[in-house]
Formats: C-alpha cells, sequence, structure tokens
C-alpha cells in the first residue's frame, strides 16, 4: 500500500468514527442540524443569501457504511452555502488589475490559500456574477485534470466558474468538510468521467451526502487526522515510525489491506496470468469430473449475480463468482451434539477450538470411532481446508485447517472445501473482508440470532483474479500484516 492509499484509509476512518472517541457531552448532530437551520433563516432575512430549493431527502441506499448514533447523514449542500465563481470579460480590461483576489484551479493547492497571481476590479465583482468569498471558504476545482483540488481561503477571493466555493455555516468546522472531500476526490473524480474532459458539477456536489458529526468531535477529528499525517510521509520508509496510531487503528488498517487485496489494488495484473474466466471454466470442468467419480455431489446452479449485488469495480481479467461455483463442499459438522470425554479416539473440534492462527487443540474433547465415522461420513476435513464459524458469538472466525489427523466437527463450523486450482490462503482472506462480514451481517438482519447457515454461505459473490494473482496476493497480504501489529503503542 502506497502513502495515497494509506492517507484515504486514515480519512475513512476519521468519516466513519472511528479516529476518536465520541462524547456524549457534546450532543448529536440533530442539534447540530436545528442549530444550522435557525442561522440559515436568519442570513436569509438578512440578505446575506438566498433561499435555496429544499435538497431530497437521503435514500437508504446512498448510505455507504455505518456511523455513530450521535452523527447524521446530509446533504453536502445542507452545511454551507455554495456557488460557482465565473470569468468577467476579457474583452473589457476594466475588469481585471484591480486588487480583489481572483482564483482559478491551478492555484487550488490542496492547503491554505494566501497568494494569488491575478486580480480582478470591483467594476467586476459588481457587474459580473462573480462572488466574493470570505476567509474560511472551502473551495473544490470541478474541470479538467485538477478536478477534486481543495484549498482554504486565508484571504478573501473570487474564483472562475470551474472552481466551486462553500462558505460553511458557523457550527460547521471547514476543515472537516475540506478532509472529507480530499478523502473523496476519486468519488468525485469517477462522477466526472465521460466526457471529452472530466468536468463535476456544482449540483453534484451538494447532493453528495456526508457523515456529520457533533462540532466538537469535527474538531478532534481535525486534529487526530493533523496528527497522523506526518507518519504517512514516513510510512514508506519506516513502518516502525507510525507509532501514534491508537489500538484500535491497527485492526482498521488490516481490514483496508484486505479491502484494496480484493479489489484488485495490492498487486499489479499481468497478461501472461490468463483470465478468472479461463480459471472459471477449469474449476467447473474439475468439479463435473469429482461428480462423475462420485467423490462431490452435484449441487444446484445458483442464480446469474445481479448488477445490484456487485459492491465495487475490479481488474477486467477477474470475475465475479458465488462462492459454491469455485468450491468442491460447503458443509458443516453434526447437528446432533455428541456425548464427548476428556479422553477418547478422536477429536471434537467445535466454535472453542477456530482461531484465526488454526485450530486450538488446548481445551478438546473425544467422541468415539463409532461417532466420529457417522460425522466424517458426511463432513470430512483434511488439512488445509477452510473452517468458519456460523454459529455464535464469533460467527465469520475462519481459518485454515492445520491438523493433519481426523476430526469430528460440530454444525457451528462450517467446512469449505477448494479445487486444486484455488489458493486456499486467498479464499480465507476474503472471508476475512468485509466484503463478506456485510454479507453476513445481511444473512443475519432482524434474525435477533448470530447465526448464518449453509444456504445463505454458498451463494455470497466473491471477486475471483487467476490463480497465479491469487498467490501473490496472499503472499503481499502475509508481507504487509506483521507492519500493522507495529502500530500498537
Amino acid at each position: 500500500m502506497n502513502t495515497q492509499d494509506l492517507k484515504n484509509s486514515i480519512l475513512q476512518l476519521a468519516i466513519q468514527g472511528k479516529l476518536v472517541e465520541q462524547r456524549e457531552e457534546e450532543g448529536t448532530a440533530k442539534e447540530l442540524l436545528e442549530q444550522i437551520e435557525t442561522e440559515k433563516k436568519q442570513l436569509i432575512k438578512e440578505g446575506k443569501i438566498k433561499r435555496q430549493k429544499a435538497l431530497p431527502s437521503i435514500k437508504e441506499e446512498e448510505i455507504p457504511f455505518d456511523i455513530p448514533e450521535n452523527w447524521k447523514w446530509v446533504r453536502v449542500g445542507d452545511i454551507g452555502s455554495w456557488s460557482a465563481g465565473a470569468t468577467p470579460s476579457r474583452s473589457n480590461p476594466n475588469y481585471y488589475g484591480g486588487d480583489i483576489p481572483w482564483l482559478k484551479t491551478g492555484d487550488l493547492n490542496d492547503g491554505y490559500i494566501a497568494e494569488v497571481p491575478e486580480f480582478i476590479s470591483e467594476e467586476a465583482l459588481k457587474k459580473t456574477s462573480v462572488r466574493l468569498n470570505p476567509v474560511g471558504s472551502v473551495l473544490m476545482a470541478m474541470y479538467g485534470a485538477t478536478i477534486g483540488k481543495l484549498g482554504i481561503l486565508n484571504i478573501e477571493a473570487t474564483t472562475n466558474q470551474a472552481c466551486c466555493a462553500c462558505i460553511p455555516y458557523s457550527i460547521i468546522y471547514n476543515k472537516y468538510l475540506f478532509y472529507f472531500l480530499m478523502g473523496q476526490r476519486g468519488v468525485y473524480i469517477k462522477m466526472g468521467a465521460g466526457g471529452a474532459q472530466p468536468n463535476i458539477s456544482k449540483d453534484k456536489i451538494v447532493n453528495s451526502i456526508i457523515p456529520l458529526p457533533p462540532l466538537e468531535e469535527q474538531m478532534r477529528i481535525v486534529a487526530r487526522v493533523e496528527e497522523l499525517m506526518p507518519y504517512v510521509e514516513k510510512y514508506d520508509k519506516a513502518y516502525s515510525e507510525v507509532q501514534g496510531l491508537n489500538k484500535k487503528f491497527p485492526k482498521d488498517m488490516q481490514k483496508s489491506i484486505l479491502q484494496y487485496a480484493i479489489q484488485g489494488k495490492l498487486v499489479e495484473q499481468r497478461e501472461e496470468d490468463g483470465t478468472a474466466e479461463e480459471l472459471y471454466q477449469q474449476i467447473q470442468e474439475e468439479k463435473a469430473n469429482l461428480v462423475k467419480q462420485g467423490k462431490i455431489k452435484k449441487t444446484k446452479a445458483l442464480a446469474e449475480i445481479t448488477e445490484d449485488e456487485i459492491p465495487f469495480d475490479i481488474p477486467e481479467n477477474w470475475k465475479w463468482v458465488r462462492l459454491d461455483e469455485v468450491l468442491t463442499k460447503i458443509t458443516d459438522g453434526t447437528h446432533n451434539s455428541p456425548a464427548n470425554y476428556e479422553t477418547g479416539s478422536y477429536m471434537y473440534v467445535t466454535a472453542k477450538n477456530i482461531k484465526e492462527y488454526g485450530v486450538d487443540l488446548s481445551n478438546i474433547t473425544y467422541v468415539t470411532e463409532e461417532v466420529h465415522n457417522i460425522i466424517y461420513d458426511r463432513c470430512n476435513p483434511e488439512y488445509g481446508d477452510v473452517l468458519l464459524i456460523k454459529d455464535g458469538a464469533t460467527t465469520g472466525v475462519v481459518t485454515v485447517n492445520n491438523v493433519h489427523e481426523p476430526f469430528s466437527l460440530l454444525s457451528s463450523v462450517a467446512l469449505l472445501k477448494a479445487p486444486s486450482m484455488i489458493c486456499t490462503p486467498y479464499i480465507v482472506y476474503i472471508l476475512r473482508s468485509d466484503l463478506f462480514y456485510r454479507n453476513i451481517r445481511k444473512q443475519m438482519k432482524g434474525t435477533g440470532i448470530t447465526r448464518v447457515t449453509l444456504k445463505q454461505i454458498a451463494p455470497i459473490v466473491i471477486p475471483l483474479p487467476p490463480l497465479s494473482e491469487q498467490k501473490r496476493i496472499v503472499d503481499k497480504i502475509e508481507e504487509l500484516l506483521p507492519y500493522t501489529k507495529q502500530l500498537v503503542k
């Protein structure tokens, strides 16, 4: 992960409420919005801003992630007065050479702006549609190569039409808005793609959504971001220097690494690897042969993957597949808890034994050979298989079986077997990613029980790269993960 990726991860954690703690005494964003409405009415009454058409309500499908209870999702246009600038006619020499700063997008520097190379006159300000923006205004480039570039005014200034300016309301911290927009630059660039020249309109900006915390928390978030940014600059040279991060950050960092991995952003794609489509067809042939040999049972065909199920873009040579399509077996252990003993012939493994590092045998119990044979006939965990907890408080914990001896499994643990053309650790990392956890949470929604069934696991959609790339991804993940542990204080 490069420096920019790390910076984006920090900014993402910030706007998810994961970078600083929430404090009850700071109130709620709902109360903040009520104060904003009062301020807007007063500004309209004083003629300082115009009454704007109400922005549409935020729909559930627009919300990309959960935020703390005392935060609120709002439209970007709800937290300040937004306007695009203008270019006074160049044919009128009286409009230029005055003492009013006039910015173009090339003047934006992703920081504070105190000097500009060009100025307009009072006449231009009075007779054209340029607006004088006060100190503290947040600027954003809307067109061309600089789209998404930002600035905060340290001087009063006007802008051209390629620049959008926000005068935040008094109880919005302008630097919180600034860092939010910085973290979402990629989103805005994507919004502006498609034409001969990239561009994003003011309407698209004001209609995008922003997670809003109470004012004091906005300030603490900004302070935390600015505390961490110097470490980001040193990240490429020395992971050990990133010591100021809080204890929760390493886990979130691991999630970010896995997310980049499953989006095809952690290692390069290579033409000689072939395509996931070719790999998929080979897997289907192998599964058909295993069915023919009586080694596995034929499973029911799963529904085609719909566009709504695809959460993000992947490289062209990858393929979205359902989990069951690329595994040879998905089952679980016995649903009838057998008598088990402190000693015996065959180990009896339950959810309590499944750890991320493997199967923990320190508190193992045993079943008789007769019971084991009955269980093992249907559910036969072997060395290298994937074991996934699907019931109870630890649902979602997944590991690779590191035990060579046969053992019996309880139904709280699912057994996943991969064909020879799938890198098993890649499947494990997929199952440890937020993509899989989000799918699990959707399946469990409203049940009141921490449990996911085999029928819910089998159709889950995952990204499939070619086999060689799977192996490179696993190698890169295992190279990076140890560094995240160094971030603990």
